[in-house]
C-alpha cells in the first residue's frame, strides 16, 4: 500500500510560481509511475502531468504546457510540480496519484492510490 501527502499549496499572485511536492510512504520501495491532478469547484477532476518511475517520460495537459515541470526525486520518495507563470484559471485542488505501472499515465483510471489534495488559488 502506497500512501500520498501533498504539500506546497497556499495563494500565490497571478504570474507567480509554487512548488507543490509529493511525498509517498507506506510501500516506497515499490515502483509507480506519478501523476497530477486538479480539480476546480464545479469541475471535473482533470489531468495536469505525468511522470515515469525513471523520470525520463513526461506529459503534460496542453493547458500547462511550458508552464508547469514535473520531476521526482526516488531518493526521497518524493514527487514535485513546479508551476511557473500561474494564471487565476490554474487556480484549484490540486492531486498527486500512483498508477501501479511505472508508466507515465493520463487516465484517471490507471492510477490507483491518490493524495488528499492541496488547495493552489491564483489571485491578485
Amino acid at each position: 500500500q502506497v500512501q500520498l501527502v501533498e504539500s506546497g499549496g497556499g495563494l500565490v499572485q497571478p504570474g507567480g510560481s509554487l512548488s507543490l511536492s509529493c511525498l509517498a510512504t507506506g510501500r516506497p520501495t515499490g515502483i509507480f509511475g506519478t501523476g497530477w491532478f486538479r480539480q476546480a469547484p464545479g469541475k471535473e477532476r482533470e489531468f495536469v502531468a505525468a511522470i515515469n518511475w525513471g523520470g525520463g517520460s513526461t506529459y503534460y495537459s496542453d493547458s500547462v504546457k511550458g508552464r508547469f515541470t514535473v520531476f521526482r526525486d526516488n531518493t526521497k520518495h518524493t514527487s514535485y510540480l513546479q508551476m511557473n507563470s500561474l494564471k487565476p484559471e490554474d487556480t484549484a485542488v490540486y492531486y498527486c496519484a500512483a498508477s501501479l505501472t511505472g508508466m507515465a499515465e493520463i487516465s484517471r483510471s490507471r492510477y490507483f492510490y491518490w493524495g488528499q489534495g492541496t488547495q493552489v488559488t491564483v489571485s491578485s
